[in-house]
C-alpha cells in the first residue's frame, strides 16, 4: 500500500494537552498582564472576566459558583474530594484510569471506609442504576482513557441526598451537562478549548456550598485545597481572587479560546464540530476490517476521546501493544499524527482526539494514513 498523497494540515491529535484552536498564534497573547500582580485591579478583572465568560458559554446557573484553581483538572477534583467527602457513604464509578485514580485516593489518602466501588472494564460503563441517591457519588462524565461516557444525567436522582462530584474535563464544551443534577463539576483549560495546562475550573452548586459551610473535614487541609475560612466559603476564590498565583499568559490564552468558541457558534457550534469529527471517524471504522471502537455501546461512546482497538483476528493478542506503538511512532515520524498512543493503563490500540479545536478535514486526511501504517507494520 502506497503512502497517501495528503497529510493533515495540523497533525495534532493528542488527548491532552490538545490542539490549539484553528488560527492560533502566539501573538494572541500580546495583551496578557505579564509583570502585573494577579491581585491588582486589572488582574482580578481579567480573572473575573474568564469566570463570567465561562458561565455565559456553558450556561452555568447563577446559583453555581465558578473558581479558577491550581493543578489543572486533577487539582480541582482533589479540592472537591478533600473538602466535601466524609459526611456520607461514597459511591465511586470507575471504568477507566482517572476514575480508578479517584477511587484509590478516596480509599488510601482520605482513608474513608464507607466507599462502594462501582466498576466496569475498559469499553463499558458500570451499572448506573446501582448508584444510591443517599450516597455521595464521584464519577467522570467522559472517560478520557477509555472513550466511554455516561449517556445523560437521567440516572441521577433529582431528590438525592448525596452530592454528585463530576470530573468533566473532556466533556465540558463538547457535551450537554445537566447543571441541576451536578453539585460539583471540574475541568481543565487544556482539553476541548485547547488552552494551556496547569489551571483547573471548579464549579460548585448550592448543595455543595451548603456542605462546605456546614461541615469541617476530619483531616488536615492543605492550603491549596482550602475553600472556607471560619466556617464560611471564601467567596473571593469564585470572583477572581485565586488560591495561588495563576499564569496571566495562560489566562489570556483561555480568554482567546473562549472568544473563538463564541465565533464558531458558542456551545452549540462547539458540539457541532465535535460531532462532525466523531462522524468522520465512525464512518471510517464501520468500513474497516482491522479496527473497532473500544467503547462497546454507541450511546455511551465518547465523541472527544475516541479510543480504538484492533478488531478480532487483526493482530495477535501478544503483538497488539507493540503494533500499536509502532504505528503511532511511524505516523509521528512522518509528521502525520502526534501523540495518538493510548493511555499507559488502557488496552492496546490508538486514541484520537476529536475535540472542537480539531478540524474534520484533518481527521479525514489522517484516516488513510492509519490504514497505511497498519499495513506497513503488519505486512511490511
Amino acid at each position: 500500500m502506497s503512502e497517501p498523497a495528503r497529510r493533515p494540515a495540523r497533525p495534532f491529535f493528542s488527548s491532552g494537552p490538545c490542539a490549539k484552536r484553528p488560527g492560533w498564534k502566539p501573538a494572541v497573547l500580546a495583551g496578557a498582564l505579564v509583570g502585573r500582580s494577579h491581585r491588582s485591579a486589572p488582574g482580578k478583572a481579567r480573572l473575573k472576566r474568564a469566570i463570567d465568560e465561562t458561565r455565559a458559554l456553558l450556561g452555568v446557573p447563577d446559583d453555581h459558583l465558578i473558581g479558577i484553581v491550581p493543578a489543572s483538572d486533577t487539582g480541582a477534583v482533589e479540592i472537591a474530594l478533600w473538602s466535601l467527602l466524609g459526611v456520607r457513604p461514597v459511591d465511586v464509578l470507575a471504568w477507566e484510569s482517572f476514575g480508578r485514580g479517584w477511587l484509590a485516593d478516596i480509599g488510601s489518602q482520605l482513608k474513608l471506609e464507607a466507599v462502594r466501588p462501582l466498576l466496569a472494564d475498559y469499553g463499558d460503563l458500570p451499572d448506573l442504576g446501582a448508584v444510591n441517591a443517599d450516597h455521595d457519588v464521584v464519577f467522570t462524565w467522559n472517560g478520557t482513557t477509555s472513550g466511554v461516557r455516561v449517556p445523560d444525567g437521567d440516572w441521577i436522582a433529582a431528590g438525592r441526598r448525596g452530592l454528585t462530584i463530576c470530573d468533566a474535563t473532556s466533556a465540558a464544551f463538547a457535551m450537554d451537562l445537566p447543571w441541576d443534577k451536578l453539585d460539583v463539576v471540574t475541568y481543565s483549560w487544556q482539553k476541548v478549548l485547547g488552552g494551556e495546562a496547569a489551571h483547573g475550573m471548579l464549579i460548585i452548586g448550592p448543595r455543595a456550598i451548603e456542605r462546605l459551610e456546614s461541615t469541617t473535614p476530619p483531616w488536615p487541609m492543605p492550603k491549596l485545597f482550602r475553600l472556607t475560612r471560619g466556617g464560611s466559603l471564601i467567596r473571593g476564590i469564585f470572583e477572581g481572587a485565586t488560591i495561588n498565583t495563576p499564569s496571566m499568559l495562560c489566562v489570556e490564552d483561555y480568554l482567546d479560546s473562549l472568544a473563538w468558541a463564541r465565533e464558531v457558534g458558542g456551545l452549540a457550534g462547539l458540539k457541532d464540530r465535535v460531532n462532525a469529527n466523531y462522524r468522520a471517524i465512525s464512518n471510517w471504522v464501520s468500513g474497516s476490517s482491522w479496527v473497532e471502537f473500544l467503547a462497546t455501546e454507541e450511546a455511551t461512546r465518547s465523541p472527544t476521546s475516541i479510543c480504538l482497538r484492533f478488531a478480532d483476528g487483526a493482530v495477535a493478542a501478544d503483538r497488539q501493544a507493540a503494533v500499536a506503538r509502532a504505528m503511532a511512532g511511524l505516523l509521528a515520524e512522518r509528521d502525520v499524527a502526534y501523540d495518538i498512543g493510548v493511555y499507559r493503563n488502557a488496552p492496546p490500540g490508538l486514541r484520537l482526539w476529536g475535540g472542537a479545536t480539531v478540524e474534520t478535514a484533518d481527521l479525514e486526511d489522517l484516516l488513510p494514513w492509519l490504514d497505511w501504517a497498519y499495513d506497513e507494520i503488519t505486512n511490511g
